[in-house]
């Protein structure tokens, strides 16, 4: 058949291959490239001579011929790959495959395939151009070094378990596997350690839970357990040698006929269904842990797993390990933090007969931990009631710690029944012989906070109020409208820079006053989201959906900083009962959020 219109063989290559032919030396040696032409039917147009010494397919057994007999057998999925990059113009790099001995000649070493769609100057499409090339153990060790890298910089974007399991999963299908699944201790998620449960035989059978699960064939067919599934490992099975040795597996030709698989015929099905042929199982460690295993297997690669895959595969799972652990004590510490921050804080508010009070309280989603915040409502003598919202600096166990102090030294002190701003001074001392008593290690310059104390009082209908380097409260007026009082503004507690100044405001029958944390409020700009806050405030209803509206102006579900928001509305003593009780907290409902 004759050759068509001259080739621009090097721009061919540029956009193939990504490189230049003075950057190859010789772009049609032997040892380097083969090129071959199809037109839209996928007939060979054009050969090269150096095509044969690839796969040993001869020229004349090529031009001429369709896919199906002009390629390999064992590269019967290039014909797929050139009919998609026909119907998408998208080009295909990088598939690699072996070739069987052709005529009792056998070739070593695998080779990968590029693959673009070639388009007349109307665009409309002509052909493919499929560029085959050798890959030597020296280009694909540095091929895996560069992925090495790439997988540093993909896997462990964040400190969450399942995000982390499910990124290395989806790495290594791009460039290892055809199914992968990332199995983790069940209680890892939560940031304890590893598990086990005893089986019916009397065994210790590992409790995992399906952290990561990827597959080449869309929607992952093959799994048997989806994400997030419990995954037990009983005794007969590969995964649980793996856990006992802490050694990878490496089964090159994957036994269909194991006791293992007889005892699990969901799993038998799914190998036989999508030809699973070669397995790896490698064990995820870190510090000296067995955090979970990872499992990867072959079904439209015709290649067995060798031993160059499973060192790779086990560098990939020691860097993601480090990430899963990372997450795995980032989550301890976060529920330890929020548990002891939770647990500081008031079941319930009440403000007594004269005051409707409720509080809601979101704790941060930052990589961080939770935050310092706290609020409380403290009765005083003649049914005067103290209202307080506080944000220590810092996040995590110690900042929560120091809340539950500082809310301690606030009662204290209110039972003194000391001025606002008066208590705000005492407690700025208590910050400092805490920061004190820390000594001289990194936490010593940390202990620091905010705090807006006020006190309400029926008798006047006033209230009186200090802020310690804290946001202005809001009032909403009986007739409407709702302004952000402008208060004196002092130092945060600390930093031993008193006095503090306190300013007084009448609060009618009917005035409603919101004290919150600068997590209602964070945007690039504090005056928008004041503003919000301003408009949700600002209309009649019950405290709870006023509360509801305000926290829903949130720009996210996940605030950025923990959200306290504590809202009370003034109502005369006569209206009230002569004793009012605050009610007791509802059973498992600590936080209405």
């Amino acid at each position: 058949m004759a050759s068509p219109a001259p080739i621009d063989l090097a721009g061919l290559l540029q956009r193939a291959v990504g490189v230049t032919g003075a950057a190859l030396g010789s772009p049609l040696a032997p040892s380097a490239i083969g090129i071959a032409l199809w037109d839209t039917d996928l007939r060979c147009t054009w050969v090269s001579d150096s095509l044969e010494d690839h796969d040993g397919i001869p020229r004349e057994r090529r031009l001429g011929h369709r896919a199906d007999t002009a390629l390999p057998a064992a590269s019967w999925e290039l014909e797929a790959v050139m009919r998609q990059v026909l119907a998408t113009r998208t080009p295909v790099s990088g598939r690699e495959y072996l070739v069987p001995a052709v005529d009792g000649v056998r070739r070593d070493g695998a080779l990968s395939a590029c693959c673009i769609r070639l388009d007349d100057a109307e665009g409309r499409p002509t052909g493919v151009c499929l560029v085959v090339l050798r890959i030597t153990g020296e280009h694909r060790a540095g091929d895996r070094l560069a992925l090495l890298g790439e997988a540093g910089a993909r896997n462990g974007t964040t400190l969450d378990v399942m995000r982390t399991a499910q990124e290395l999963a989806a790495f290594t299908i791009s460039c290892l596997a055809d199914y992968v699944t990332v199995d983790l201790a069940d209680t890892l998620r939560l940031g304890e350690e590893p598990l086990s449960r005893l089986g019916p035989d009397g065994d210790y059978v590992a409790v995992f839970r399906r952290a990561g699960l990827s597959s080449v064939h869309e929607g992952a067919p093959e799994a048997v357990s989806r994400v997030g599934d419990v995954v037990y490992v009983p005794s007969s099975s590969p995964l649980k040698r793996v856990l006992t040795t802490g050694r990878s597996l490496l089964e090159p030709v994957l036994d269909t006929a194991s006791p293992w698989l007889t005892r699990d015929p969901a799993r038998a099905g799914k190998i036989e269904e999508f030809g699973m042929h070669s397995l790896m199982i490698v064990p995820i460690r870190a510090r000296g842990v067995v955090l979970g295993v990872v499992l990867l297997l072959r079904t439209d690669d015709p290649r067995p797993f060798d031993e160059d895959d499973l060192r790779f595969a086990e560098e990939l799972v020691a860097r993601a390990a480090l990430s899963l652990d990372n997450a795995r004590r980032y989550t301890h510490e976060r529920a330890t933090a929020l548990a002891l921050q939770r647990g500081l804080l008031p079941r319930r508010v009440c403000g007594g007969p004269c005051l409707d009070v409720v509080s809601r309280f979101l704790p941060a989603d930052l990589e961080d931990g939770v935050g310092g915040d706290w609020y409380d409502v403290i009765p005083l003598p003649r049914e005067r009631v103290a209202l307080v919202v506080g944000d220590v600096v810092g996040h995590g166990i110690d900042a929560a710690a120091t809340m539950g102090r500082l809310r301690t030294a606030v009662r204290t002190l209110a039972d003194l029944d000391l001025a606002p701003e008066q208590l705000l001074a005492h407690l700025d001392q208590t910050i400092i012989r805490l920061a004190e008593e820390e000594g001289e290690g990194p936490h010593a310059s940390s202990v620091s906070a905010s705090c807006l104390y006020a006190v309400y009082d029926p008798a006047s209908r006033r209230c009186t109020m200090a802020r310690a380097g804290h946001l202005p409260p809001a009032v909403r007026h009986p007739e409407g409208g709702v302004t952000f009082l402008d208060l004196p503004n002092g130092t945060p507690l600390g930093l031993g820079m008193p006095p503090y100044q306190a300013a007084e405001v009448e609060l009618p029958e009917g005035s409603l006053i919101a004290l919150y944390t600068d997590g209602l409020i964070e945007d690039r700009r504090h005056d928008v989201g004041m503003e919000r806050v301003r408009r949700a405030l600002d209309r009649p209803g019950r405290l709870d959906d006023l509360c509801a509206a305000v926290l829903g102006t949130l720009p996210s579900a996940t605030p950025p900083d923990d959200v306290t928001l504590l809202i009370a509305r003034t109502r005369a003593a006569s209206s009230a009962p002569s004793r009012t009780r605050c009610p007791a907290p509802r059973p498992g409902n600590r936080f209405p959020r």
